[in-house]
């Protein structure tokens, strides 16, 4: 098992009763780093994470915490929960992510490759969620975000990309269930599509760009209500039931 990583703990403004906690996981870059940006232009407290910290630096400008942190290694997200014991968490933004375009036929499916991505997109928040449920248990607002695609559809898959799609599906039914057994606690447990973006993941050819899909995605998770529990929500707001069938 890997050593836990170092954090970086950045000076933070003086504490205030009313300013909200958001983390945000792979925030060094693309929405995540965007997400960053605009909590923090909100005036949220801030906690950012990357793998590597030296890879940092514009995050290290818009959070107040930066914390290194694999989301595929138990040891480095025990070392995180551990760090940050005892700090409240309104919102929990699950966005590492990680999407591998090789495995456009079965017979080119990795299985490696396969297993890393369930490692970063499915087990990933699901060890996030279970690591700081303390925390998301002290915070106020009980929210934790799933960040997922309309490629996990099943119903709407038009085939390809192997592991992508099924890392995503299989993220949206950890959210279900999430959502049944911690909403008797208040809490507050979606999966979000934030259209097709302009990031190192979306590619130079997507529709949108960073600013515009995370405005939306803002939006979207600060108008939560007790009714928007384990659905599947677009950056625009829209219910994708036709995507994910029953509730979502």
């Amino acid at each position: 098992m890997a050593p836990a990583l170092p954090s970086n703990v950045l000076p933070s403004p003086a504490p205030a009763q009313d300013r909200p906690t958001v983390l945000v996981t792979g925030a060094n870059r693309g929405i995540g780093l965007e997400y960053a940006r605009q909590f923090h232009a909100k005036g949220y407290r801030v906690i950012g994470t990357a793998r590597d910290l030296a890879d940092a630096t514009e995050l290290a400008k818009v959070s107040d915490r930066v914390e290194a942190l694999d989301v595929t290694d138990a040891a480095s997200v025990a070392a995180l929960a551990q760090r940050l014991k005892g700090v409240p968490i309104d919102i929990l933004v699950n966005n590492a992510g990680m999407f591998d375009r090789s495995d456009t036929a079965v017979e080119k499916v990795d299985f490696e490759t396969m297993e890393q991505t369930f490692a970063v997109n499915t087990l990933g928040p699901l060890r996030m969620v279970q690591a700081l449920l303390p925390n998301l248990r002290a915070g106020k607002r009980k929210l934790i975000v799933n960040m997922s695609s309309q490629l996990g559809s099943i119903g709407n898959s038009t085939g390809e990309w192997y592991a992508y799609r099924a890392s995503k599906a299989a993220l949206n039914q950890i959210n279900r269930s999430l959502s049944v057994e911690l909403g008797k606690e208040g809490f507050r447990s979606v999966v979000l599509h934030p259209g097709w973006v302009r990031t190192d993941m979306g590619g130079e050819q997507a529709t949108y760009t960073p600013e515009e899909s995370v405005t939306g995605l803002i939006t979207v998770i600060e108008g939560l209500g007790p009714d928007d529990n384990g659905r599947f929500l677009d950056f625009r707001g829209r219910h994708l039931r036709h995507l994910a069938g029953g509730r979502f």
